[in-house]
């Protein structure tokens, strides 16, 4: 079902940051993705890690999202990546995040302050 699709993603590619010449926009590539192998896999748990040349990033799911979990959080994926791709990811993240907030509000990562503000 899945197929090739196409998406601006010019705040991950690799390579080199081009400037343009001053006074000039700079300009949207596009790069053809094909995800047709990918792998989707939900989670709730993020951790993060890394050695000087590399930064690695866990996912996995936290069956206990409030308070300490009793069991232990299942790591599904890692991510293993360069410094200068991650912050690429970074970036892109950054911007997504905004524009999500800028429709919808601002996203509180505290669960505690969004449990308190259920209750009022």
């Amino acid at each position: 079902m899945s197929k090739s699709s196409e998406t601006e993603t010019e705040a991950v590619r690799p390579g080199p940051e081009a400037t343009p010449p001053e006074g000039q926009p700079a300009q949207r590539q596009r790069i053809e993705v094909k995800d047709a192998g990918a792998i989707s896999s939900y989670a709730n748990f993020c951790r993060v890690t890394g050695t000087p040349e590399e930064l690695i990033v866990d996912f996995g799911l936290n069956p206990q999202p409030i308070g300490i979990p009793n069991e232990p959080v299942v790591i599904t994926q890692r991510i293993v990546t360069n410094y200068y791709t991650a912050k690429r990811m970074l970036h892109a993240l950054q911007l997504t995040i905004q524009r999500h907030e800028e429709a919808f509000g601002v996203l509180e990562t505290d669960i505690q302050k969004r449990l308190v503000g259920r209750r009022t």
